[in-house]
């Protein structure tokens, strides 16, 4: 297949910009107009930012015709989840609870990557305030999922998948709190990158429990969320020429992971585990019970601080709010600090011994979700299928934000079915350098 702009990778549009043959103007134009005329952009776009791109576009064009380009991705262009603040334009955070919220300042991570050089197409909608794996939002749009437009498209950051998988935008910012980054990547067949809580900048996101809350990119490979990430940080993308799974020591997960997982997403595990040995891994099953004492501190430890964030604002005007993100919320309003402490000292003492299990693997393998993308439609009307379809896609995401590590999902050979790798703290680059092997395996 030829390649145009249109079906490029971040990376390979940075490397054409650095080269002379693509003008970013000219790209910017192009995807300002693709957005345009899609049929499903409303559903996808909070906002649309023309001018704020078109302006970046031009100062990206003149460095690289003067040589002073500021990174790989200066003149790329990404969609922004709608939670991320910009400067004179509405940041309402799929909610009518913040409707017309206009900030003064960038967000601290746009700040930076602009300072980098991407360029901001504007805000992709998502759940209501990033309180759900599903991306179901009837309050502003429920964006499609690449694979059945009548499905969701994972959430919370449900637009930003859709505005990559549909190729309206290059590549993504979300932002992962119990799975938002890795579901939509996972069910619309992108990679997606779990950072580390605390080692990308949350000052000027919206949040939602402010001790889970991390950034991260959405886009087609491990070296585009490599790029992304040192773009976001204004650091050095983690190196990944030479990467190899030969002697990569492998864990996969038993324990809860592995539960009523459906057909489609097991078929995908299973192959790619087979493509990750045949690529020269070593792969080990083990269980890790502490995760199943983890999961079940879950109510208490988001719920309550969700609710401790946004109980206020939401019961002045818990009409505007969709029932199940409001239940959600309220689920969390019955705990009371003794148990939150108590909750959190208990997960860090789950933290180190969860360090000290897995300290012999290169990183741990769990389906990214057990089930396949829920039908829009259904979620409405079903309440009993909303709170199940919801938990179980949250579940194996959750445990990566529960212990406190990084993560990255690579799509599989079954659609809408990923694989997700789990490393340490700050291992972000180590586990790019595996990922970027992975993905050569699996494709």
């Amino acid at each position: 297949m030829t390649k145009t702009w249109a079906n490029m990778t971040a990376a390979e549009l940075g490397a054409g910009i650095g080269a002379g043959r693509i003008n970013p103007v000219e790209l910017c134009e192009m995807q300002l107009d693709a957005i345009d005329r899609h049929p499903l952009r409303d559903r996808i776009f909070a906002r649309v930012m023309p001018n704020r791109c078109r302006s970046e576009a031009m100062a990206a064009a003149s460095r690289a015709k003067a040589g002073f380009r500021r990174g790989p991705l200066d003149g790329v262009p990404v969609s922004w989840k709608d939670l991320f603040d910009t400067a004179g334009r509405a940041t309402e955070a799929g909610s009518a609870l913040l409707r017309g919220r206009t900030p003064v300042a960038d967000a601290e991570v746009l700040r930076m990557a602009t300072l980098q050089g991407l360029v901001c197409l504007g805000k992709t909608h998502m759940s209501e305030l990033a309180f759900s794996g599903l991306g179901l939002n009837p309050v502003t749009a429920t964006p499609p999922c690449i694979n059945d437009e009548a499905a969701v498209a994972g959430g919370s950051s449900s637009g930003a998948a859709a505005s990559v998988a549909f190729g309206l935008a290059p590549a993504a910012i979300g932002s992962d709190t119990g799975g938002s980054v890795r579901i939509p990547a996972a069910w619309n067949d992108l990679v997606g990158l779990k950072t580390t809580h605390g080692r990308v900048s949350t000052k000027g996101v919206v949040p939602l429990c402010e001790m889970f809350d991390t950034v991260g990119p959405l886009a087609h490979t491990v070296e585009d969320c490599a790029l992304l990430l040192a773009a976001l940080e204004g650091g050095r993308p983690a190196d990944l020429a030479g990467a190899s799974l030969s002697g990569a020591r492998l864990l996969v997960l038993e324990t809860v992971a592995l539960d009523d997982l459906r057909a489609a997403p097991a078929r995908g595990f299973d192959d790619a585990l087979a493509r990750l040995a045949r690529a020269g891994a070593r792969i080990e099953r083990g269980a890790v019970p502490e995760v199943a004492e983890a999961m079940a501190l879950t109510a208490v430890l988001f719920t309550s601080e969700a609710y401790g964030i946004w109980g206020k604002v939401i019961e002045a005007a818990p009409e505007k709010m969709f029932p199940r993100i409001l239940e959600r919320f309220r689920s969390g309003a019955g705990f009371g600090a003794a148990e939150y402490v108590a909750a959190w000292r208990r997960l860090h003492a789950l933290r180190a011994l969860w360090a000290q299990a897995v300290a012999g693997y290169d990183a741990v393998l769990v389906p990214t979700a057990p089930i396949l993308p829920p039908d829009a439609a259904r979620l409405m009307t079903d309440d009993a299928y909303y709170v199940s379809e919801n938990l179980l896609a949250l579940r194996n995401t959750r445990i990566g934000n529960l212990m406190g590590g990084c993560a990255l999902t690579l799509p599989t050979s079954e659609p809408s079915c990923g694989i997700s790798l789990m490393a340490g703290p700050m291992q972000e680059e180590r586990l790019l350098r595996l990922g970027a092997a992975a993905e050569r395996a699996l494709r």
